[in-house]
C-alpha cells in the first residue's frame, strides 16, 4: 500500500493596502457631496467670495446648510433675516426644509434686493 502526503496548499500572501481614511471617515466621505455656492449681491460682498466649492452633507436642512454658511463667512450672520436661498433654481426659505444634495448642485445666496 502507498501512501501519499497530500500536498498543503500554502495560503495565498495577505495583501495590506494602504488606506488614509479610517473607516468612519469613509462613511463620511459616502454621506456628504460637494456643491458649487454662488454668493449675489451683498452676500458676495459679506463673503468676499462670488462663488465657492464646499463639501456638506448630502441630507441637510436649509437651516443647516445656512449655518454651514456663516460658519465659513461669519459676515453673513448680518442678512440672515433677509436672506433666501435657492438649491437647483429652487427657492427654499430657511428653516426645517430638508434637503437632498447631489454633487456639483448649486446653492445660490439671495440677499434682499432693491430695485427701482
Amino acid at each position: 500500500m502507498t501512501y501519499y502526503k497530500a500536498a498543503r496548499a500554502s495560503p495565498p500572501p495577505k495583501t495590506v493596502v494602504a488606506c488614509s481614511y479610517t473607516l468612519l471617515e469613509h462613511i463620511i466621505l459616502l454621506m456628504t457631496t460637494e456643491v458649487v455656492v454662488l454668493y449675489f449681491a451683498k452676500s458676495a460682498e459679506l463673503a468676499e467670495v462670488r462663488s465657492e466649492n464646499i463639501t456638506v452633507s448630502h441630507q441637510v436642512t436649509s437651516l443647516q446648510l445656512w449655518q454651514e454658511l456663516v460658519s465659513k463667512h461669519p459676515r453673513l450672520a448680518a442678512i440672515r433675516d433677509q436672506v433666501v436661498l435657492a438649491v437647483r433654481q429652487e427657492y427654499v426659505s430657511l428653516g426645517d426644509e430638508l434637503l437632498i444634495l447631489h454633487p456639483g448642485d448649486e446653492v445660490a445666496v439671495i440677499p434682499p434686493l432693491s430695485g427701482g
